[in-house]
Formats: structure tokens, sequence, C-alpha cells
């Protein structure tokens, strides 16, 4: 049932994870701004590990 998920490397779930964040929190600031500034913390939060594991990776 979760085959899609074992295929994807740390870095695409963290990826497809800060995108589902993003567009939550873009939809929950027409209506809750407080809301939507807690997901988008923990969107930045996830965005720095993907920034951290692409400079690990090029090198």
């Amino acid at each position: 049932m979760f085959a899609w998920f074992k295929n994807r490397t740390e870095l695409q779930r963290l990826q497809y994870d800060y995108c589902k964040m993003m567009k939550s929190a873009y939809k929950l600031a027409l209506t809750d701004k407080d809301k939507s500034d807690q997901i988008h913390e923990k969107a930045n939060k996830l965005l720095s590990q993907i920034k951290k594991i692409e400079s690990q990776s090029i090198f």
C-alpha cells in the first residue's frame, strides 16, 4: 500500500513534506494567520534540513 515511499530518498521525502506544508500554510493564511505561521515555521525547519542534505551531496 505504501510502496511509493520505499523508492524515495530522504531528500525527496523532505521536499514532498515541505511542499505539502507550504500549500497548507498558504490556504490557512486566508482564515487563520497564527496557525499558518506555525506551519510556515515548521516548513522552514524542513527547508534548512533540505539545504543541509543538498550541500552534503554536492561535495
